[in-house]
């Protein structure tokens, strides 16, 4: 089932991360943590989707998405970047393997963050985020998508971690073995992890050889 909805805002985040606040079709329903497939309605771009996260919360009046955009070929993230607020796009139903399944340590690198920021804004709104942790990974500290937010919302249970850059309040470094052997006493808890393919995989491998229970640690598959 497709929607066709209009664009009814937009707001940088990063140099290269914009959030869409877009129409919400009637009778819409999605769980925290789920995508759905996205498409530009204009010529060329209408069979062109792609996965994007809902970063919005399902009783919302409107459906948000944080998209970052590739300017190195002429793909479909490079033309979402030039849209204006009135355009239209075309969403599909939702789906998604990641749901909050209880407390744990959330692992997101990059635009792998988008599911983490609806189940944290649910979370939040519950009253029940405390407990729950965040090992942030990107490259450069001007790469970290609502860095102030997530500082704001989980304190100390906030780290950021940065690869090619060392910057006061961030780790510099990857969320490998030893990150994790240092940074987590407990592998009985519920892990969450999104990113690129690579790093999932090595992530998930890493904490399964520290302990952790496969069944516990959730991706998108």
């Amino acid at each position: 089932m497709s929607d066709h909805v209009k664009i009814l805002g937009i707001e940088s985040l990063t140099h290269d991360v914009k959030q869409f606040k877009v129409e919400k079709p009637t009778g819409y329903s999605f769980t925290p943590g789920q995508a759905c497939e996205v498409a530009i309605n204009q010529e060329g771009y209408r069979e062109e989707k792609r996965p994007f996260t809902f970063t919005s919360l399902p009783q919302e009046d409107h459906l948000e998405f944080v998209i970052k955009s590739y300017h190195d070929h002429e793909g479909v993230t490079k033309k979402i970047d030039s849209l204006q607020v009135g355009d239209e796009l075309i969403v599909d139903d939702s789906w998604g393997a990641i749901e909050y399944k209880g407390q744990g340590t959330f692992i997101a690198g990059g635009a792998g963050i988008t599911p983490f920021i609806a189940i944290f804004r649910d979370l939040l709104e519950k009253g029940k985020l405390k407990g729950n942790r965040l090992f942030f990974a990107n490259k450069t500290a001007k790469d970290v998508i609502l860095e102030d937010w997530f500082r704001e919302i989980l304190g100390d249970d906030f780290i950021s971690l940065l690869d090619k850059e060392e910057k006061s309040g961030h780790v510099q470094g990857r969320v490998d073995k030893e990150f994790l052997k240092k940074n987590v006493t407990d592998f009985s808890q519920e892990f969450y992890v999104c990113g690129p393919e690579p790093m999932i995989e090595a992530v998930s491998k890493s904490l399964e050889e520290l302990g952790a229970n496969p069944e516990a640690i959730v991706f998108e598959k």
